[in-house]
């Protein structure tokens, strides 16, 4: 059996000096200029209490009322993320400029107010540009606010919400661990590119393109090696199928990791800070506001755990 066929085993692999150490030897071993046998002993009782602690808020999170779910996968994910730095910057944190959180909302909150509207803002320096650099190295982000609605339609579990709406946020073009990209032609209208245009976009994101074809409504195109999860603008799903945004205004290198935690920035600061507008929703469910908050809840309790372990594995360079 290996840690893919289930990956949370991962945590459980981490959870002993031993295993954290080795673990974190093996990965320090590939960065340069490191000494990677004192820094795995330094490093691996805070990596292991980093996944613990993490893990620890998803599980609570989950018995909890929802009232209080965004606070807990909040931090939660912000425990993993700590740990995932940890494998890539050993010295992490280097400065307390990266403590903070990296994301601000707008001040709060008009009478009517409308959570798939509002905004989140990214700063310059904290957590989020931090990991978004080390972790899926995106050094300039490609949006400075973002809407709730925007980060939503990146969801691929999302999707039947937007279809019942008409208006398809993502649409199926290829899998995990294969080379063929399926692209609807209908994209490239939705772009106002040519087929030729797209391919050479795309060509930055992908394994080298081999040959494209048109097939019916499609472009078939077929890769030098297979897809694997990555930070271009696919998004992943968690049978591992793999989309495209819709809208070419939303084609943007973006990690899944980087949606969830600003989603649950933002729903982790109307949980504390917004009592009245947080308990009229989930007790009167007013607006369409509720199911998809509801739903996303759902996803990234499962799905963020799931992401992170396949980083781990990624990393467990001698340990498979």
């Amino acid at each position: 059996m290996h840690f893919h066929d289930d990956p949370k085993m991962i945590f459980t692999y981490l959870q002993s000096q031993q295993t954290a150490q080795n673990f974190l030897l093996e990965c320090y071993k590939q960065l340069h200029d490191v000494d990677a046998e004192r820094k795995s002993y330094e490093n691996c009782n805070v990596f292991m209490y980093c996944l613990n602690h993490g893990m620890e808020y998803y599980r609570a999170g989950e018995k909890v009322d929802i009232v209080l779910k965004p606070v807990m996968y909040f931090y939660g994910m912000a425990h993993l993320l700590k740990a995932c730095l940890l494998i890539k910057r050993p010295d992490y944190p280097e400065s307390t400029s990266v403590l903070a959180h990296g994301v601000s909302t707008r001040k709060r909150k008009k009478k009517d107010y409308n959570f798939l509207e509002d905004e989140v803002k990214v700063q310059y320096k904290g957590l989020f540009p931090y990991f978004s650099e080390h972790l899926f190295r995106i050094n300039k982000l490609p949006f400075e606010k973002i809407t709730m609605n925007d980060l939503l339609r990146l969801i691929p579990e999302l999707i039947p919400y937007y279809d019942i709406e008409q208006n398809t946020s993502l649409v199926k073009v290829g899998k995990v661990g294969e080379n063929i990209l399926s692209i609807p032609t209908l994209l490239c209208d939705h772009y106002h590119m040519t087929e030729n245009a797209l391919l050479k976009k795309l060509n930055a994101y992908v394994p080298t393109i081999v040959e494209s074809r048109q097939k019916a409504e499609n472009v078939i195109v077929v890769l030098g090696d297979a897809l694997s999860y990555t930070i271009s603008p696919f998004q992943v799903d968690m049978k591992e199928n793999i989309y495209l945004p819709t809208d070419r205004e939303m084609f943007f290198p973006i990690s899944e990791v980087m949606v969830h935690y600003l989603l649950l920035y933002n729903l982790s600061m109307l949980s504390r800070y917004e009592a009245e507008w947080w308990g009229e929703l989930l007790a009167t469910k007013p607006d369409k506001d509720y199911p998809f908050i509801s739903s996303f809840l759902d996803i990234t309790q499962v799905k963020i755990p799931m992401i992170i372990s396949k980083f781990l594995i990624k990393n467990m360079t001698g340990h498979n």
